[in-house]
Parts: structure tokens; C-alpha cells; sequence
């Protein structure tokens, strides 16, 4: 239970995402994504080095492209999210991620589902419709961003199950993955992008980036995933839609809309049914 409750952490620091991505708006997604890594990077790798533990970050070439591949990936995908569609709708578009770990743990680790999770993803999958069908009405230009949303549901749902069949490699090692993420985000920037020099609030919003949702919480969903009960994540998972909308329409001055809060509470009831099992 230990481990589950490292998980639950991260879920904590992950509902500030959304807030702390808007507060970076004005950035190239790939700068952010490539500034925030960078953060986290220098300051994982020092406390690792302090520890005495950098031999950790020894680990096979399939471990550093999951972990690589998974964190530059689903950061890319959230950035990009958000700058390019409304970033209250993308944000709960992404969070489609838990009910897919829930579904993934399935086929992937052989864990049961039950009618209860079965019921609790089709919940979640409804509040996406709602979300998005049904007489909404976005700029064209918005569902390149939405495109990006459910991007990011696929690729961290598939990184966080799958990090179960790599439960031998340290959590100490993601300090690695970090830098390599930075360091690939940096160069996918440099070839797409044209840098932007941040102003104050951009900096503070990029450093927090980088100690929170894109440093400590990754440690802490690592040993979760690997050592905690996935399903269990992945269903305690819906209650960060929650938090993380509420922060969001609070920054950006949005409304609560009837979509919306019927979206939110689909997402959000399909977790809590999920969880009665």
C-alpha cells in the first residue's frame, strides 16, 4: 500500500499541470517541454549523484526508450495540447489516461476487470462525447490540439501499465530518462520551433514545471506503477480532472458550462464506480 500511495502523490501534483502549462502560455510546446525536463533533470541527477546512486542510471536500451519515449512524448503531446485547443476541454480529453490504464491492465498484465471498472471506462469514455459531440462548437484549428489530448491519454496509459514488466529497473533512473527527454525535446525544438525568451511568469511557471509535475511526481508514479496496484491508480486517477479543471477555469476566467460539468461529472463518476471494485 506504500507504493500505491507514492502513485497517489503524483496524482496530487499532476492537477496542477493544466494551471502551470497556462501560466508557460506564449512558449513553444517543445521549449516548454524541453525547459521543464531540463529542470527536472538537474535536480534528480543531483540528488541521485548525493546519494551515490548514478550507477542506477545503467539500464538496458529497451528501459530508456520507454522511459525516454514515454515522459518527452506525453509532454510534447500535453503542451501542444493546450496551446492549440481550449485548454479546459484538452485538458479533460486528457485525462481519458486512467480509464485506459484501467483497460490496459487487462490484456497487458493479465489483471481482472470486472463489471464495475467496465462500467466506470464507459463513464469516462461518455463524458468525452459529451465533451466534444453533440452540437459543440470549436475552431477547426482546435481539433489538431484535441487530436494531441487523446495522443496524450494513449501514450501515458501505455507508458504507466507497461512500466509494470519493468519493474526491475530503479526509480532512481528516471533522473536519466529526464535528461534524455530534455535533451530530445531540445532538439525536436530547434528543428520546429523558433525560441521565445521567457518573461518572469513564464520562468517561475517552467521552474515549478520542472520540480512538480514534470520532477518529483514522475518518481513517484514510477514506484507507484511498479510496486502499487495499477488498477487502483488508475481508477484514484479520476479524481484529478477534478482538481485540475477547477484550477484551470479559475486562471483562463472560463465558465462553468452545462457541457462541461456534465463531461466532468461523467469522468469523475466513472473513476468512483471503477472504484468499487
Amino acid at each position: 500500500m506504500s507504493a500505491t500511495l507514492l502513485g497517489v502523490g503524483a496524482l496530487a501534483l499532476w492537477a496542477f499541470l493544466g494551471l502551470l502549462t497556462r501560466l508557460a502560455a506564449g512558449l513553444p510546446p517543445l521549449q516548454v517541454t524541453a525547459l521543464s525536463f531540463a529542470v527536472a533533470a538537474a535536480l534528480s541527477l543531483t540528488l541521485v549523484a548525493a546519494r551515490g546512486r548514478i550507477g542506477t542510471l545503467r539500464v538496458g536500451l529497451v528501459a530508456w526508450l520507454h522511459g525516454v519515449g514515454g515522459l518527452f512524448g506525453y509532454h510534447a503531446l500535453y503542451f501542444a495540447a493546450l496551446a492549440f485547443a481550449p485548454p479546459v476541454e484538452a485538458n479533460l480529453l486528457n485525462y481519458l489516461w486512467p480509464l485506459l490504464i484501467v483497460l490496459l491492465s487487462a490484456p497487458i498484465l493479465g489483471l481482472p476487470l470486472g463489471r464495475w471498472r467496465l462500467g466506470g471506462v464507459a463513464l469516462g469514455f461518455a463524458g468525452c462525447a459529451v465533451l466534444l459531440g453533440g452540437g459543440a462548437r470549436f475552431d477547426p484549428s482546435a481539433w489538431f490540439g484535441f487530436l494531441c489530448a487523446l495522443g496524450c491519454a494513449v501514450v501515458w496509459a501505455t507508458y504507466s501499465v507497461t512500466a509494470k514488466r519493468l519493474a526491475a529497473v530503479p526509480t532512481d533512473a528516471v533522473a536519466g530518462f529526464c535528461a534524455g527527454a530534455a535533451a530530445l525535446a531540445l532538439l525536436a525544438h530547434l528543428v520546429f520551433e523558433e525560441w521565445v525568451t521567457p518573461g518572469a511568469a513564464q520562468s517561475l511557471a517552467v521552474l515549478l514545471l520542472g520540480i512538480g509535475p514534470v520532477g518529483a511526481a514522475f518518481f513517484l508514479w514510477d514506484a507507484g506503477m511498479k510496486r502499487g496496484d495499477p488498477r487502483l491508480l488508475g481508477t484514484l486517477a479520476y479524481a484529478v480532472p477534478v482538481a485540475s479543471t477547477a484550477l484551470l477555469v479559475l486562471a483562463t476566467g472560463g465558465e462553468w458550462s452545462w457541457r462541461l460539468l456534465l463531461a466532468l461529472a461523467l469522468v469523475a463518476g466513472g473513476g468512483a464506480l471503477a472504484a468499487r471494485a
